[in-house]
């Protein structure tokens, strides 16, 4: 193998790299997202104004005081999700054998 491919090959993994860490950033921003307090307030929040608004609209007797109910039970199905959620996938990597890679980047067998 030449001096000169080898170091396209290099160059190629460092990018490919680059790329890995870039979407990783990405993916841990997206979930810290997903998990912050500030998320879970401001969808309580809206969940609660627009429950309120539509038992308001369809005259339901004090609106903004039923219109807990609602977003409580959906405060605890998120809750409860993140659990559910890590057994699933508990499971679901179970069944799945690990895919590995070839050398030319593709999956065996692709």
């Amino acid at each position: 193998m030449s001096v000169d491919l080898l170091e396209r090959r290099v160059v190629s993994l460092e990018k490919k790299m680059l790329r890995v860490g870039e979407r990783n950033r990405k993916v841990e921003s997206e979930k810290a997202w997903e998990n912050s307090i500030c998320r879970r307030f401001l969808l309580l929040l809206l969940t609660y104004l627009a429950t309120s608004l539509v038992f308001w609209i369809i005259n339901i007797p004090t609106p903004w005081l039923h219109a807990w109910i609602p977003t409580t039970a959906y405060f605890l199905s998120t809750l409860t999700l993140p659990f559910v959620r890590r057994r699933w996938l508990r499971q679901y990597l179970k069944k799945k054998p690990p895919r590995l890679r070839s050398a030319s980047g593709g999956y065996p067998g692709k």
